[in-house]
């Protein structure tokens, strides 16, 4: 492809009164790392629920590989948050990734040795062959959001949206997937759309940010939009960016729904 996966003109998305954001413009290229940051209620989900096809503009236009946003389109890969399977789900891990094969014909499966062969492929990209057989509801986060991946990546899609894939998960496997991700993004030359309340995991992968605040929005890279001028503007009140080790923290964010759990009021490691 020459052209970008997404595109974005004068987009604008409001609830009633209130506008997330409105005058977008965006392009994502082929093998592009985009992180989506902002508070919670800033409109990150709602900015994937538009890329799906899942949600209307206010105004403007979005388009994927040149045609409208539309639902259930094969050029599009979905991670979603971690969450947990019951103990007793009766599907095995090679079964929750055959349904990013042909999860969405009905009736049986007729032809299942080509659909086992691509899943034992999805299965060895993500590292998860070892636990194939195992029920989902006895495996790890990590293991699952493997699973999730390669289900993900069952299309060859040409857009990875990911949000919070990393939720939950301890260092070792946030580390794991994301080196899965970019490695589908540059290497593989998909876009990755990444919604994140902490880029630090991913701040090695990341090309540029989204950020969205307060009805406003930043783009950039993340040496452009991570500054204590541009995020003191976005939110109308002074907040500090520190950089220490390769690692980016935000203070003084003053919206008191945006602080992570455990950390003091004034003290936001969003980024």
């Amino acid at each position: 492809m020459t052209g970008p996966v997404v595109r974005l003109r004068n987009a604008g998305l409001t609830y009633g009164q209130r506008t997330l954001w409105d005058g977008l413009d965006l392009d994502i290229k082929p093998g592009e790392f985009l992180t989506v940051l902002g508070p919670n209620g800033s409109g990150k989900t709602s900015f994937l629920k538009v890329l799906l096809g899942l949600q209307q503009l206010s105004r403007g236009t979005v388009e994927i590989n040149g045609k409208p946003a539309q639902r259930g389109s094969a050029d599009i890969g979905y991670i979603p948050q971690q969450k947990a399977f019951g103990p007793g789900t009766p599907l095995r891990a090679r079964d929750l990734v055959g349904l990013g094969v042909d999860g969405n014909k009905w009736g049986l499966r007729l032809k299942r040795a080509p659909v086992r062969r691509r899943v034992d492929e999805l299965l060895e990209q993500v590292g998860a062959t070892r636990y194939a057989n195992e029920p989902v509801g006895l495996l790890s986060g990590g293991e699952v959001q493997r699973l999730r991946a390669a289900q993900a990546l069952a299309t060859d899609p040409d857009l990875l949206l990911c949000d919070e894939p990393l939720l939950s998960l301890d260092l070792h496997h946030q580390q794991a997937i994301s080196s899965l991700i970019d490695r589908r993004c540059h290497e593989q030359g998909s876009a990755v759309v990444f919604v994140t309340h902490e880029i630090n995991p991913v701040i090695d992968y990341v090309d540029r940010v989204l950020y969205l605040a307060g009805g406003t929005f930043r783009t950039g890279t993340p040496s452009e939009v991570l500054r204590s001028d541009v995020l003191s503007e976005m939110y109308g009140s002074r907040v500090e960016v520190l950089r220490s080790h390769g690692r980016i923290v935000v203070l003084g964010i003053p919206d008191a729904t945006t602080h992570v759990h455990g950390e003091s009021e004034d003290d936001h490691g969003l980024a």
